[in-house]
């Protein structure tokens, strides 16, 4: 009998989910919409990105073309982070859903954290090897967090260990691309743009300060005065700043590895989908850790993950019982 896992993720700007044979562990079905911000805007309220959710999701739905008599699963994402007291009001719908589809088929319901979703997605072909002494970095619009993560008998324990102490690099890639002009999220916007013009001049940013914990707010500031100045173009300021996120991460991790030994580092969320800034963190890192980039797609928010996280509970539980 086929034993499916549906997952279901509705995070800040992208309804999510995801279909997985727990026994072959392929993904059946896998969809996505990104929640709507009108021109201009630099995100949602949480009330507007529920209505979108709950709008999204039963399209979503609809289009799933699979048996759901053996859907034997329900994995959710319910929340930010596993924390006590992690909580944002788009998961609940997530969260509901799941409930209501578990209930009426009479099967299996667990619920996980966004973060160990974004985890997951990117240890697909790697959860039997690697599962402790990781350092998982999650870097979205709401979320720059380096964390020391170890599998747990349910998803995985984690502890920050690093990150940005005001802005996200979200943030400010957002904050930037609206100041020049772009749709909100704007970093695929901005990145697409810079492929397109290659007029680039070099912009000298300033040095890096802090340890494993670094403020950004003030490199809006820079950013925002290049930009007013009228002396760069778009694509030097866009190429400029990509390149000093990526050097940003580079810097916290090499202050958290001065205090860790660990070896594997997994780099996640919507701003590890940036081209750039993954190619100039392989080339100046590759050689010193083993760097884990999920694909492009399972980089950004997704359901996959979420549906695959029982799979990999599965195996840990099953092989710490031999």
């Amino acid at each position: 009998m086929k034993h499916y896992i549906l997952g279901i993720d509705t995070s800040a700007y992208t309804t999510s989910i995801a279909v997985i044979d727990r026994e072959s562990r392929e993904v059946l079905a896998d969809k996505r919409s990104v929640l709507t911000v009108p021109l201009g805007e630099k995100g949602l309220r949480q009330q507007d990105a529920v209505f979108q959710h709950m709008r999204n999701f039963q399209e979503l739905y609809s289009e799933i073309d699979i048996d759901f008599n053996s859907i034997k699963t329900v994995s959710v994402s319910s929340r930010p982070r596993n924390v006590e007291g992690s909580y944002m009001p788009v998961f609940t719908v997530g969260q509901n859903y799941g409930k209501v589809i578990a209930k009426s088929m009479d099967c299996e319901y667990v619920e996980y954290s966004h973060q160990e979703n974004h985890i997951a997605a990117s240890l697909m072909e790697d959860y039997k090897t690697i599962y402790n002494n990781v350092l998982a970095i999650h870097i979205s619009g709401g979320t720059t967090e380096f964390l020391d993560v170890k599998k747990a008998s349910k998803g995985y324990a984690a502890v920050i260990s690093g990150g940005s102490m005001d802005i996200t690099f979200g943030q400010l890639i957002d904050r930037i691309g609206a100041l020049l002009g772009f749709k909100f999220p704007c970093g695929v916007y901005m990145e697409k743009y810079l492929n397109e013009n290659n007029n680039i001049q070099k912009i000298t940013t300033p040095k890096i300060s802090g340890g494993a914990y670094i403020n950004l707010s003030g490199m809006q500031n820079y950013f925002t005065n290049l930009y007013t100045s009228d002396k760069y173009n778009k694509e030097s300021i866009i190429s400029s700043l990509f390149t000093y996120v990526a050097d940003c991460i580079i810097h916290i991790i090499n202050e958290i590895k001065s205090s860790s030994y660990t070896e594997t580092i997994i780099i996640a969320g919507g701003v590890a989908s940036n081209s750039l800034i993954r190619e100039r963190i392989l080339n100046k890192l590759n050689d010193k850790y083993n760097i884990i980039l999920p694909t492009k797609e399972n980089a950004s928010d997704n359901a996959v993950g979420t549906a695959f996280l029982p799979i990999i509970d599965r195996w840990y539980d099953e092989t710490k019982a031999d």
